[in-house]
């Protein structure tokens, strides 16, 4: 089973748990955006780290 973006950028130590419920929290809040972009405007990840995700879901 693939794992979810928030869930995997903390297994790989991009992001941490707390970032990743910011993210969410804004998500829910009504921000429309992807959760890669707004981890990306709030200077959580950087490119890389969302290439490194876009790569294992391609591999599963």
């Amino acid at each position: 089973m693939k794992q979810r973006i928030g869930e995997f950028l903390v297994k790989i130590g991009a992001m941490t748990q707390e970032q990743v419920d910011q993210v969410v929290k804004a998500q829910e809040a009504g921000d429309a955006r992807r959760f890669g972009d707004i981890a990306l405007e709030l200077g959580f990840i950087e490119d890389n780290s969302l290439k490194r995700y876009v790569d294992y879901m391609e591999n599963e």
